[in-house]
């Protein structure tokens, strides 16, 4: 059978997309990964749909340049504004995420799902169209959540700050009954414990880390193109923000230290 030991790239706007790398690890445990984390210019949620766009085809030229045989756009608000650009662009897989409508209408009991997202994600043409396509069937209440993904880009998991942001967002979708919640940010994953405090135990979380790493595998068997079972698995992280401030963030949030290089100045 033929295999493929390249690189596959993974990338968000900051350290949110850690998520979906640690799901694919679980996986595709042969495979070398590669994570770029656009600090330099997060959050992505605040940004035009342009500059996303482009921040977007810039990170995939770079981790094509590493020699990446796939890409996964780990963030929400890039797969929204950019992936169709990117995969016009670009000739290789180019796996992207989006909140998990479609199994929420599929779990819920009540009828009634919640989805924390950032307001671009919100407000995208992509989302109105992943609402008309599955959304139908239940009643979907979307919560922009600003700031939110800043306090897992600080690394901030707990406390005063994250604590008061998730009660405001989660008290108005508790109150209509909610009986599913979907994560719509790559970073929310990262506040479960302080969000299951918050909604209790009768409240499903759905996290589509899950599906996209079940999508990369399907597309790379598709392709023939995972790794030997004896290929070196190995992880390489970039930032294009601050790596003295980066490091211990991705640090605490994978549970090992890691190293961190800049993102070469072109890019």
């Amino acid at each position: 059978m033929n295999s493929d030991n390249r690189p596959i790239g993974v990338f968000d706007s900051g350290v949110g997309g850690l998520s979906v790398l640690q799901q694919i690890r679980a996986d595709l445990p042969h495979e070398t990964l590669l994570y770029v984390a656009d600090s330099g210019h997060a959050p992505y949620g605040d940004k035009p749909t342009d500059f996303i766009a482009q921040r977007a085809a810039i990170i995939t030229q770079f981790l094509l340049e590493q020699g990446a045989k796939a890409i996964v756009v780990a963030c929400n608000t890039a797969t929204a504004a950019a992936i169709a650009d990117l995969r016009r662009q670009f000739s290789i897989p180019i796996i992207g995420i989006e909140p998990a409508v479609k199994p929420a209408v599929a779990m819920t009991r009540s009828g009634v799902i919640g989805i924390l997202a950032t307001g671009q994600t919100v407000d995208s043409a992509k989302f109105a169209d992943l609402l008309n396509r599955h959304g139908q069937q239940a009643q979907v209440l979307a919560q922009p959540c600003p700031g939110l993904a800043d306090c897992v880009e600080r690394g901030e998991l707990n406390g005063p700050r994250p604590q008061a942001l998730l009660n405001r967002y989660l008290q108005p979708l508790l109150t209509q009954n909610i009986d599913t919640l979907v994560l719509g940010c790559t970073h929310y994953p990262f506040l479960k414990p302080l969000i299951k405090q918050i909604i209790g135990p009768k409240v499903m979380i759905i996290d589509p880390s899950a599906a996209v790493s079940r999508q990369l595998s399907r597309i790379l068997e598709g392709l023939h193109q995972l790794a030997d079972s004896d290929a070196l698995s190995g992880e390489r992280y970039f930032t294009s923000g601050c790596v003295e401030h980066t490091a211990p963030v991705i640090s605490r949030l994978l549970g090992r230290t890691i190293t961190l290089e800049p993102l070469p100045l072109a890019f």
